[in-house]
């Protein structure tokens, strides 16, 4: 390596499309879910069980294909999506959802850090 050159280090949190055996078609979203949704806990620290039933919730995933019509998502991206609504695959050892663009609702802004100091002058 030479004296100007920096080295460049890459991570992955999760499974990339390039290690996936798969290409997505059209307007086709894989996405992973987050966590497991049988548990979860309030804002205030309270854990809910998996019996307590809401009306409608929605889940957020992470994008690890999208298919070359896909114009609003990218892969990374966290998104919101209805679990009602999805077909699941197993890939590599592992289950993923199968969206189309328009079942996507929300894609989450990335957290900025360190960007401002959060005070309102």
């Amino acid at each position: 390596m030479s004296a100007g050159t920096v080295p460049v280090v890459t991570t992955r949190d999760e499974t990339s499309s390039a290690d996936l055996p798969i290409r997505m078609l059209n307007d086709r979203v894989l996405v992973a879910l987050d966590q497991d949704s049988s548990e979860r806990r309030s804002a205030a620290g309270i854990v809910i069980p998996a019996t307590a039933t809401v009306a409608k919730r929605l889940a957020w995933a992470r994008v690890v294909a999208v298919g070359q019509h896909v114009r609003q998502v990218a892969v990374g991206d966290r998104v919101l999506f209805d679990p009602e609504d999805r077909a699941e695959v197993e890939l590599a050892g592992a289950t993923y959802v199968l969206l189309r663009e328009k079942d996507v609702h929300a894609v989450a802004e990335p957290r900025g850090e360190g960007q401002g100091t959060g005070l309102y002058l």
